[in-house]
């Protein structure tokens, strides 16, 4: 059955900790959980590292732990290596029953740097991609032996960001890796969401349902402003929102005919002191269960 999550990152912000920082712990949980209704929460830093004291602080709030995001370093280190290093990780991905794993190469980007342009981001060459795809996929069929599904998730400020490059990472791929599909990153990095989908949507193993403002992710590039820079000028946004680009309702049609049974996840950030994280996660909430319904996505789950 399709799952409805959200992440912390609405409320206090991973890559710039300042960001949300006054937010109360207790209050993201109460409004994700008891006040708006999502089913689970994705990774935080807010959240403790202890399996167990993980799946008992969120279930306090009636909610599930998704996943969490995994910066791999495989372009500096060796799939051996990166099979130890993510073994915490993975420990409470397991004690919580979380079927994915979100992965994505960190040991080159710039998205948590404020001071350097998303332009500037790191590129591969083709040998490059064929290269770094084999040792994600090796990596990928570990934690598949393990229970566990890789998701790769494309990623504005890295070297998977535009629709070619998600085009050529998948080809360099095998049947262990899987896609985690975000229709604001696809469309901030050049991408026609739609399109990308149909061309992948067989290997999506994850979603993310983050909205974007057209001319501010504009701007982003004519300015050269970093990822963080867009993030708080609003470069995203959530499903619902008058202000975003994005119709939802053709995304979960192409999923409800591939099959799609995973987590839909609003992964929006911005600035709450801005724009208030109860009152669009709730929107975003309400135009995401209407648009699947439209789209005929929870009926074909349950089928």
């Amino acid at each position: 059955m399709i799952r409805y999550g959200t992440n912390p990152i609405a409320w206090a912000n991973d890559d710039d900790r300042s960001i949300g920082a006054h937010i109360p712990t207790e209050r993201i949980l109460e409004e994700a959980g008891r006040i708006i209704g999502f089913d689970g929460i994705e990774n935080g830093h807010r959240w403790p590292d202890d399996p167990q004291a993980l799946k008992d602080l969120l279930g306090q709030y009636g909610l599930a732990f998704v996943s969490g995001w995994y910066s791999t370093e495989l372009l500096t280190r060796s799939v051996e290596d990166e099979i130890r290093a993510v073994q915490p990780h993975l420990a409470r991905l397991k004690a919580n029953d979380c079927r994915v794993c979100i992965v994505c190469e960190c040991s080159n980007t710039v998205h948590g740097n404020p001071a350097v342009p998303v332009n500037d981001r790191p590129r591969l060459s083709d040998d490059q991609m064929a290269a770094f795809g084999a040792k994600v996929e090796e990596f990928a069929q570990y934690l598949a032996s393990q229970g566990v599904t890789l998701a790769y998730h494309h990623h504005m400020g890295t070297v998977v960001e535009s629709p070619a490059e998600i085009d050529a990472f998948m080809a360099a791929t095998g049947p262990a890796t899987h896609l985690l599909f975000d229709a604001g990153h696809c469309a901030f990095g050049g991408g026609d969401p739609e399109a990308v989908l149909r061309r992948h949507a067989a290997r999506v193993a994850h979603v993310h349902a983050k909205n974007i403002r057209p001319d501010v992710t504009a701007r982003v590039r004519a300015e050269n402003l970093s990822f963080l820079q867009g993030v708080l000028a609003g470069a995203f946004t959530v499903p619902g929102d008058p202000q975003g680009a994005i119709d939802f309702v053709p995304l979960l049609r192409i999923l409800a005919d591939s099959g799609y049974d995973g987590w839909l996840v609003i992964e929006a950030e911005q600035d709450p002191t801005v724009r208030d994280p109860l009152e669009y996660q709730s929107m975003g909430l309400r135009a995401l269960k209407a648009a699947a319904a439209e789209a005929g996505l929870d009926r074909a789950a349950a089928a």
